[in-house]
């Protein structure tokens, strides 16, 4: 039995985070734009109808299957730290960490990664596309639970600026779940990039596009950030935004039982899930039972080896000897593997594995965290299938509640350096020009002629422990998509987490009451730190995916009911 029934098209296929963004991907589907355009339309949206959890100025991750050259690409998406940054400063000035606030600020990536987007790949205009989010910023659209839920949880978060609970609060307090929210000042600043682009139509759609990004990284948008930043500490400048460019890059892959995994590169953590995927494709998993202790518990040891590598190796790539070849090989995946005894949890974070020759990061031993975890919000996602065969899969984040909304502009600049670290020694420590170490990592399965999945997640460290269960269940246990993503769900919190304070819960295992007390108790004897969660949780991501079955010319949408996600499909 589905909570959500399966939606079936067989011409083209969108699955967002939020209803509306996914209806602003189907708009513009059935205006005859292709699964970039669908893409970037329902990633816009998402800056505005998960404005909590996404920026339209935040950060865009994504991978591009194009189905005439049969190739995929990734564009990261993501920001650097500003030419005036100086690590010494966090060291001296806030022992260490980075603070809460417009220091936390990188460049915003998301508007010249969507453009990007469909100046290579798409083939509608920016104004086109961003209709949908035009329209829901300026007339508003009813909060939905998910919203409530973390505007109330980060309520004294929101009030260290005016700006910010002017729009996400309303008599002093936060906005609730069927409450009318207007982002009038957004919808003005994405409107005039669209008039913007429209002045220049006339000399073509590619001079109208760059028209558009050059109000936001060159013109009065720019100047605006710059400003703020200026008057109030931060570190942006007029060339930081100029000189920003997103990269498009060869995604990695791996295979796994037969089928191709890509992810983006290990500027985020996207190769976890491969790492994952090559230790569990050594083990018969249907042989151990779908949710079953000896299952659990190799999937959470194997989360928790390659967690403990992301920690020691991870990085930007400009700056970090990330040695990828290594951790994606099988010899690698094997001697990981014999680390973990089936009659005794690790119980701690394990160490990170060797890699001969080669000189990583420092693994400090991270503060035990005391309390619960917090949400694990910043992030949502959409993925689109066409009629063609295209596959657009994206992770757009940035939160509202990090940093300041440049005032007139009703956005906050991506406060993704929350995901760096003050301590020099570390692979993913602060520098000029240095991208953090993201956690949004969209993904893709396909099998060439057969099989085509973009799917991703939000939800912080949780992304892959999701969108790993998503898979095995649709790939080895042959559930269909939605009850894939809908099947009782666990997740590890044995290692440090990627936000400041990168707090840290040794040996804990979160398990969802579906998966049964008797499977708990048995984690539980062999030194897991059980804790219970509600089924469907929101502690445990939130997938989303297009399944398509390109033999027999069906697409298959799904959407977890743990967040307010949605498909649409014809």
């Amino acid at each position: 039995m589905r909570m959500q029934p399966m939606v079936i098209g067989h011409h083209c296929m969108a699955s967002a985070g939020q209803y509306l963004a996914t209806e602003a991907a189907h708009a513009v589907l059935r205006a005859g734009g292709n699964a970039i355009d669908a893409g970037v339309a329902g990633g816009i949206a998402l800056g505005v109808v998960h404005s909590d959890q996404v920026q339209f100025s935040g950060v865009a991750p994504m991978l591009i299957y194009l189905a005439d050259r049969d190739e995929t690409v990734s564009i990261a998406g993501l920001g650097w730290w500003p030419r005036a940054l100086n690590v010494e400063t966090f060291i001296r000035d806030h022992n260490g960490t980075i603070p809460m606030g417009i220091l936390r600020t990188v460049v915003p990536a998301a508007p010249d990664a969507w453009i990007l987007a469909l100046q290579r790949y798409g083939t509608m205009s920016f104004g086109e596309v961003a209709a949908s989010a035009i329209r829901y910023a300026r007339d508003g659209f009813p909060v939905h639970a998910v919203m409530a839920t973390f505007l109330q949880d980060k309520v004294e978060d929101y009030r260290r600026w005016p700006q910010n609970t002017s729009i996400w609060h309303r008599d002093d307090a936060p906005l609730r779940e069927g409450d009318r929210l207007v982002q009038a000042d957004l919808g003005r600043t994405i409107q005039f990039m669209a008039d913007q682009e429209k002045a220049a139509a006339g000399r073509g759609r590619d001079a109208g596009l760059t028209a558009a990004r050059d109000a936001f990284y060159r013109g009065d948008i720019a100047r605006t950030i710059v400003k703020y930043h200026r008057e109030n500490g931060g570190l942006l400048t007029q060339q930081d935004l100029a000189e920003y460019r997103s990269e498009i890059e060869k995604p990695l892959r791996y295979t796994f039982k037969g089928t191709d995994v890509l992810s983006c590169g290990p500027w985020c953590q996207g190769p976890v899930l491969l790492q994952m995927l090559s230790m569990l494709n050594e083990v018969d998993l249907k042989a151990l039972g779908h949710n079953s202790k000896a299952y659990i518990h190799l999937l959470a040891e194997v989360m928790n080896l390659c967690f403990a590598d992301r920690e020691r190796y991870y990085g930007d790539p400009r700056f970090v000897d990330v040695p990828m070849e290594t951790l994606l090989s099988r010899a690698y995946a094997q001697e990981r593997l014999k680390t973990i005894r089936s009659d005794r949890a690790f119980g701690e974070m394990p160490p990170p594995g060797p890699v001969a020759g080669h000189r990583a990061g420092r693994t400090g031993r991270p503060s035990v965290a005391v309390g619960e975890p917090g949400l694990p919000g910043d992030t949502s996602y959409v993925c689109v299938v066409d009629s063609p065969g295209n596959a657009f899969s994206a992770t757009p984040s940035d939160v509202s509640w990090e940093g300041p909304v440049i005032p007139g502009l009703g956005f906050c600049p991506s406060s993704r350096g929350s995901q760096s670290w003050g301590d020099p020694a570390h692979a993913s420590v602060v520098a000029p020009g240095k991208r953090p170490r993201l956690t949004p990592n969209p993904a893709m399965a396909m099998r060439k002629g057969e099989f085509l999945m973009p799917f991703g997640s939000p939800g912080g460290d949780l992304q892959p422990q999701g969108m790993l269960q998503a898979l095995i269940n649709h790939l080895v246990f042959g559930m269909d998509i939605q009850q894939a993503v809908e099947a009782p769900r666990f997740v590890t919190r044995n290692f440090p987490d990627s936000f400041e304070p990168h707090t840290y819960y040794p040996g804990r295992l979160d398990l969802e009451q579906a998966i049964g007390r008797p499977t708990g108790d048995a984690l539980a004897a062999i030194g897991h730190k059980v804790n219970w969660l509600p089924d469907l949780s929101l502690r445990t991501a939130g997938v989303c995916a297009v399944s398509a079955d390109l033999k027999g010319g069906k697409l298959y949408g799904a959407a977890d009911p743990r967040r307010t996600g949605r498909a649409m499909g014809w």
